[in-house]
């Protein structure tokens, strides 16, 4: 069997030996063509020669991760993002739908990544920018979040998003243009992503934009009608909570 080639970009000593002796030592199918600590390290061995997978470190010295994919926008290398315990950068690895190496890692980590990396499609532009740009404003709020379908990866606008609805272990987005988009997540996953960005859940099986919300009724348990005229019911336990938020937004 063929081996894998690969190249590390990582500028920090420890953890590029680390990950080096990790590769050699349990992953004998992948062989590892070169290192790089900074940006130009890596344009230069790209330049050369493109390896089968791409372990790449978001933060580099002279750059990010990001400039050397934007040297080469053609890159046919399966990319492996390797990122440090940061919320905001895994919060932002979660927006944007791409999957990534979180050190400190485990060997059950690295070779979980690994799996992945050979079945996926590399992630276009759009994600990436979607990444990128959550990683460089952390504290702002993000505009575009991706959705990976079972076919695709899609980019949507997060104020398109009317609301979510729980399909066991889906999760179904209506979009302001009619459009219902499933995802392979649980409604919990999103719900902790979105909590904090005007989004609500009211129902075990409900998550609601606040943006979209025309008013709330307390008849027949309570329930919510939306500006497209959808009704939402609203969980018992759920109600005084929204009606706080109602009274805030």
């Amino acid at each position: 069997m063929n081996k894998l080639t690969a190249i590390i970009v990582e500028d920090m000593p420890s953890a590029l030996e680390m990950l080096y002796n990790d590769l050699t030592t349990f992953h004998s199918e992948i062989e590892v063509i070169g290192t790089a600590k900074s940006v130009v390290e890596a344009s230069k061995f790209l330049r050369k020669q493109q390896p089968d997978i791409l372990f790449l470190d978001i933060m580099l010295g002279d750059g990010t991760g990001f400039d050397v994919l934007e040297i080469y926008p053609d890159l046919q290398s399966k990319v492996i993002f390797v990122t440090a315990s940061d919320e905001f950068a895994i919060k932002a690895f979660k927006f944007a739908a791409i999957d990534y190496v979180l050190k400190p890692y485990s060997n059950k980590d690295l070779t979980n990544a690994i799996n992945k990396a050979k079945s996926q499609i590399k992630p276009d532009k759009e994600q990436l920018t979607v990444l990128q740009q959550s990683i460089n404003s952390p504290n702002q709020r993000p505009k575009k979040i991706s959705l990976n379908t079972s076919d695709k990866i899609v980019v949507v606008n997060l104020d398109d998003i009317v609301r979510c609805k729980s399909d066991n272990n889906y999760t179904e987005f209506f979009m302001n243009d009619g459009q219902k988009i499933l995802v392979g997540k649980t409604l919990k996953y999103f719900a902790d992503m979105l909590k904090e960005l005007e989004f609500t859940r009211v129902h075990q099986s409900h998550l609601v934009n606040l943006q979209y919300i025309k008013e709330f009724v307390k008849s027949d348990g309570g329930y919510l009608v939306l500006k497209n005229k959808t009704t939402i019911p609203v969980s018992v336990r759920k109600k005084n909570e929204v009606l706080q938020l109602l009274e805030k937004f």
